[in-house]
């Protein structure tokens, strides 16, 4: 087998692991998909991802989502190679180190899969973020209903680690993102899960979209994740470069906690208390 093989025939891939001369190489995946690289006798390889009893449409939700956003030829974005309900085979991208060259050129790059825009906040496919489903449903705006209905309070209900007075809290910032969310905007092509850890840095000097949340979103969301847990590398050039090719409305700064508190809410309905403080700290900030 091959990787033209392996195009035209993206079903056979378990059969060809258990007998055929493949080499499988664990690699870096996460907490919830266990991550390979297989290698074949060509030399040529694949990055597999497999989930043992995945929910339904976990891997085409992901498969979707990478499509959708390859489709605006914008952002390098791994090809789809074969999707399985519980396996996801990728173009294999060699890691390589950050630059400031390679940062710059993403900016202007996201800021290109952002003015391609989707037809409307959500998204036409079923998703999910890490193991839990997200809500795409299809809203036509304005954006602030939708992102408190479907992106907020769903993870906001999930999660069970917070105190009476922490949900008032909540509840209250809920209550203000209207007044707070800036001048409306058409829906933008969101990664939708863009903290660092999903922006691959390439041997080639370029940055590669991975393990999308794809979705129709707001254009802040994307860029105020890339801020959390310290941040990616060159986030200022990255910025830069973005603002130069899609300047941002006025105020956007000031905006960033209540984008990141998207998926800060994930978190706390995936992993509980590790993760209140950061809540709670971003709601302090614009409550």
């Amino acid at each position: 087998m091959d990787l033209a093989y392996l195009r035209a025939h993206p079903q056979q891939l378990p059969t060809f692991l258990k007998h055929q001369r493949v080499r499988e190489t664990p690699v870096s995946g996460g907490s919830i998909c266990t991550a390979s690289r297989l290698t074949f006798d060509t030399g040529e390889s694949v990055f597999t991802k497999s989930f043992a009893n995945p929910p339904d449409g976990f891997f085409a939700a992901e498969a979707h989502g990478l499509r959708w956003l390859r489709e605006a030829g914008a952002v390098p974005v791994p090809e789809v190679i074969a999707e399985l309900p519980d396996l996801l085979a990728l173009e294999w991208i060699e890691p390589g180190a950050p630059s400031a060259r390679a940062a710059e050129r993403f900016g202007r790059e996201l800021a290109a899969l952002h003015r391609s825009g989707a037809p409307g906040f959500g998204a036409e496919w079923p998703g999910f973020i890490g193991s839990l489903p997200m809500d795409n449903t299809v809203s036509t705006g304005p954006w602030a209903d939708w992102f408190v209905t479907r992106r907020l309070e769903p993870y906001l209900r999930m999660s069970d680690c917070f105190s009476g007075s922490d949900r008032a809290s909540l509840s209250r910032a809920l209550d203000r993102v209207g007044d707070l969310a800036g001048p409306a905007e058409p829906p933008a092509r969101l990664h939708g899960d863009l903290w660092p850890g999903n922006l691959l840095w390439g041997a080639d000097d370029t940055a590669w979209l991975v393990d999308p949340a794809a979705h129709g979103g707001h254009r802040e969301t994307d860029l105020a994740l890339l801020g959390l847990w310290g941040g990616v590398r060159h986030l200022d050039r990255i910025l830069a470069a973005y603002r130069e090719e899609y300047p941002l409305a006025e105020g956007w700064r000031e905006r960033v906690p209540l984008h990141q508190l998207y998926l800060l809410l994930v978190h706390t309905a995936l992993f509980g208390g590790a993760y209140r403080e950061s809540v709670m700290s971003a709601t302090m900030r614009f409550v």
